[in-house]
């Protein structure tokens, strides 16, 4: 038995609406796509309807391609196929849109010869986000109705417009009802049944703007390097305003071609459903109540304290924030009260919304003003004593089922946990610095933490905006744990003729924003340090005991200007050469390509390891926590992915060069062609 078409059509005197009703999101599913078809043949043959009108039931406008589709053979007519017929219509499309009309959907409306929208609409083009470009005219058309300028914005960069802007720029024709939608866009396709000729995208030109191109790189130059999808798109943009209409289609299906097959795109597609498969936990019900939190203590009120605090403030959570000293806790809350008036003062969040969310924020230096909160997390000192006794104390006072978090980013959770009689409620949150603007969220799973205190962090993590990875306890969880023998080996080269300045050369161009030596210098050199000045082991300690603490003294691994932009420092090179010679290594030239060796390959074995000992749940939750807490380019897809593009065997062997015991999971998988 045949399944009824998503699509059906209504009569409206001389007007035909089309209406799509494929929940959740009105995906162009090939049912979807075949309705379209038939939905505007009907309407084109019947001489008795003069123009269409297309709309979606439901929350939204066609948000854009079915994601279910990826990589299948495909099936029913395609979206050029219906895209192309509905321009070459001799009846006029309206195009009544609510909603999200994203990629696919954004085309369809493209397409259509008029276009109406509600106030609240959106509209874009975000292929570019996923490694391509609109594939179905969308660079083509769009520079015609909105010229190069307002083109380039939306398909190199990705980011949707308000109906509001969309109107401005001229996407959308008329901003129409909130709530009468149907019958504004039908009011509308009368009015412009008549009129002849009909609007048809592919036959208007847009004149070349190369100031507008040259002045759009220079704006978003740095945040595009090393991405090939912005650039595809920028010249197909460049390529509408040059060429004719089918030669401009030709030459955007060429590079929709090139950027789908290359590894670019497949990476961050992978990114794409790994960042959804991260939210779910293995072995807990989906359907798990979840513990409502509705109040939160934050203990300490430095960077994390006051950053984290942020996150649930900006989500409307009241918090408790609690510090030991009147003058710490004024200095902490003075800074989140100045983050927001500078997002105010930028645009980024509304006028009112610094006091809003400062009214939401109660300080005190009293732990007991916390017995009435629903999660208490604390980012006080990395110290395990400091850590139980806070522990020890909280458990007293929080009150029954309220969750009990830590903000480590290395100790032993379980541990942790011991100390109070409930390590049931007992959880990691490690957020990283600065905690109100990276997403990434290491949620840590101690041995006794129970299923709904894991099931509600990670829905709260959703609600304040982050992206969360499920970790199992072991130091440094999964981040830090894979940081840590990068780190060894950059300070290992360094001893054996690798300068600071070429091993984050290296990182920065295989697109790190930074390198280790340069990571360091921001984070601090001092960080860790065991604060004695007269006890030398390394080089870190020599450059420590001089006051080299990184940017903060203008002085780290490199030296700083004013403005804070480094040059090697002749003093380090003096530095290392005296450890390299009184340890009696011979100074070597030492190879790009023995840095990613040595520097890379061991983090995907430490991530390998970190599978075999179940530490983490899956492989691209690795690579989800290295995309969103330490910068690792989005177009390699995280490290475990990068090293099966990079090829397993290549990796064992490179490891296996340079002397390091292969986890056998990656030799496995290496022999058998198989995946981490």
């Amino acid at each position: 038995m045949t399944a009824p078409s998503p699509i059906r059509t209504e009569r409206h005197g001389e007007i035909l609406v089309i209406i799509s009703d494929s929940p959740p999101v009105n995906a162009l599913g090939a049912a979807v796509r075949d309705g379209l078809e038939a939905g505007v043949k009907e309407g084109v043959a019947d001489a008795s309807i003069k123009a269409m009108v297309i709309r979606c039931d439901g929350r939204t406008f066609f948000a854009g391609a079915d994601i279910t589709e990826f990589g299948k053979p495909p099936k029913g007519a395609s979206l050029h196929e219906v895209i192309d017929m509905m321009d070459a219509s001799d009846k006029p499309i309206v195009a009544a849109i609510h909603g999200t009309a994203l990629g696919g959907g954004c085309e369809v409306a493209l397409a259509c010869h008029y276009r109406v929208a509600v106030p609240s609409a959106v509209m874009g083009l975000p292929e570019v986000k996923l490694g391509l470009l609109p594939g179905a005219g969308g660079t083509q058309r769009l520079p015609r109705i909105v010229g190069v300028k307002a083109a380039l914005e939306m398909v190199a960069i990705g980011d949707p417009i308000p109906a509001k802007k969309a109107a401005e720029v001229g996407l959308v024709d008329k901003v129409v009802g909130e709530g009468s939608l149907e019958a504004d866009a039908i009011a509308f396709a009368k009015e412009i049944a008549g009129k002849r000729p009909i609007p048809r995208v592919r036959d208007k030109t847009v004149d070349p703007d190369p100031e507008a191109v040259e002045a759009f790189r220079k704006a978003h130059g740095r945040k595009m390097r090393g991405f090939d999808a912005p650039a595809a798109n920028i010249a197909c943009v460049v390529a509408a305003s040059e060429k004719p209409f089918d030669e401009g289609m030709k030459f955007e299906r060429e590079q929709f071609m090139k950027l789908m097959t290359g590894t670019q795109s497949a990476a961050q597609r992978h990114i794409f459903f790994a960042e959804r498969q991260a939210a779910k936990i293995d072995d807990v019900d989906p359907k798990t109540p979840l513990r409502p939190v509705n109040k939160v203590g934050v203990i300490g009120a430095g960077t994390m304290g006051g950053g984290i605090s942020m996150n649930f403030l900006s989500a409307g959570i009241p918090v408790t924030i609690v510090e030991m000293q009147q003058e710490a806790l004024d200095r902490g809350t003075g800074v989140v009260r100045k983050n927001y008036e500078a997002s105010a003062a930028k645009g980024r969040i509304k006028p009112d919304a610094p006091e809003k969310a400062m009214a939401l924020l109660t300080p005190t230096l009293s732990l007991d003003d916390l017995a009435d909160c629903d999660l208490i997390i604390e980012a006080v000192y990395e110290n395990m004593d400091v850590k139980k006794e806070l522990f020890t104390k909280l458990d007293a006072i929080a009150r029954p089922g309220a969750i009990l978090a830590s903000n480590t980013s290395y100790l032993n959770v379980d541990e942790i946990a011991a100390v109070t009689k409930r390590p049931e409620d007992v959880v990691g949150m490690h957020f990283f610095s600065p905690a109100n603007v990276m997403k990434l969220l290491e949620v840590v799973r101690g041995e006794k933490t129970a299923g709904d205190v894991l099931a509600t962090v990670m829905a709260l993590a959703k609600k304040i905006r982050k992206v969360a990875v499920v970790a199992g306890v072991c130091h440094g969880f999964i981040g830090n744990r894979m940081l840590s023998p990068r780190q060894i080996e950059a300070n290992k080269l360094l001893m054996e003729g690798a300068t600071p300045e070429q091993i984050d050369r290296v990182h920065v161009e295989f697109g790190m924003p930074m390198g280790p030596f340069q990571m360091s210098d921001l984070a601090g050199v001092d960080i860790g340090w065991h604060r004695d000045p007269t006890r030398i082991e390394s080089i870190r300690d020599a450059l420590a005991a001089e006051g080299r603490w990184g940017q903060k003294k203008n002085a780290g691994f490199y030296d700083y200007d004013e403005k804070r932009n480094p040059t090697p420092s002749p003093r380090v090179a003096e530095i290392i050469e005296d450890f390299r010679s009184r340890s009696n290594l011979p100074k070597r030239e030492i190879t790009d390509e023995e840095i990613v060796e040595r520097t890379l390959y061991p983090m995907v074995n430490e991530g390998a390891l970190i599978l075999e000992e179940g530490k983490a749940q899956r492989a691209s939750d690795i690579d989800v926590v290295w995309i969103y807490g330490y910068g690792w380019p989005v177009y390699r897809g995280g490290p475990m992915f990068w090293a099966q593009t990079e090829g397993l065997p290549k990796v064992v062997a490179g490891l296996e060069k340079h002397g390091f015991k292969v986890a056998e999971s990656l030799k496995a998988a290496a022999e058998s062609g198989g995946k981490l």
